[in-house]
């Protein structure tokens, strides 16, 4: 048993999420195909290196694949993260270096998130943390984008009395508009330029090392720390796959 493999807990979290089998050919074991997906974004290493033990390295690259496109990362994502601690919640982003193999995309093809900067050809992952540090909510940019333009989408579902921590890059009225019709109150701190200078706590303001924290330990999947996919659906399933391990060493570690 590899060290990056399922642990029967985490399993037994999983296994009742994942669609029913289909009639007809039984479908290959899912614990070894995704077992065999997990080694690819921790260890970080191409497909075609996956070891024989997770069997057919086209059967984990093309179950990983219909699955994203059926939805079932994301109703994964959203089911496992459903128990989320809402009393704060936490927005940011990292940048992430994408390799020369993930620019390989032509001209005409959909948006692949990326973008130049200054560290080069880069995406960025944006991420909702709750209080716990664990990631509600994710989405993707190419990596010159601001960090405001795409709080929109992550900040429209706020519960009543949520703490909303930011930093100044989404110190905007209309961002702090969207927070409070939703009941929440935001904690940002105002630019230099802001002539009205709005409540901001310092001492909650801290708890924002959570976020931090969280993409560390989302970057010790290599799969995630550099960017390999070509597709932007495809590295952001990997994000999430990614997420989901942290939610579940959380279940585990207080099981």
């Amino acid at each position: 048993m590899s060290r990056y493999d399922l642990t029967d807990f985490e399993w037994r979290v999983i296994e009742p999420l994942l669609p029913n089998k289909s009639r007809g050919v039984p479908r290959v074991d899912d614990r070894r195909v995704l077992n065999g997906i997990y080694w690819v974004l921790r260890s970080g290493a191409p497909w075609r290196d996956l070891p024989e033990r997770y069997g057919p390295r086209t059967t984990c690259y093309n179950r990983f694949v219909r699955w994203r496109k059926a939805g079932v990362w994301d109703r994964l994502m959203d089911a496992i993260s459903a128990a989320h601690d809402g009393a704060i919640q936490m927005i940011d982003s990292t940048s992430i270096r994408a390799h020369q193999q993930a620019a390989t995309g032509k001209k005409g093809d959909p948006d692949h998130c990326l973008g130049r900067s200054r560290g080069g050809l880069t995406t960025k992952i944006h991420v909702v943390v709750d209080a716990q540090g664990l990631p509600i909510r994710l989405s993707l940019t190419a990596g010159q984008a601001h960090d405001g333009q795409i709080a929109d989408r992550l900040l429209d579902h706020l519960g009543p009395r949520t703490i909303v921590l930011a930093d100044k890059a989404y110190d905007a009225d209309r961002i702090r508009e969207l927070i409070q019709e939703q009941g929440a109150t935001p904690n940002i701190p105002a630019k230099s330029n802001r002539k009205w200078k709005p409540c901001f706590s310092k001492r909650l303001y801290r708890e924002r090392n959570l976020i931090e924290r969280f993409f560390s330990k989302l970057k010790h999947f290599c799969r995630v720390s550099t960017r390999y996919d070509k597709l932007a659906d495809n590295f952001l399933a990997m994000v999430q796959l990614a997420s989901m391990r942290l939610w579940l060493r959380a279940y585990e570690s207080t099981a």
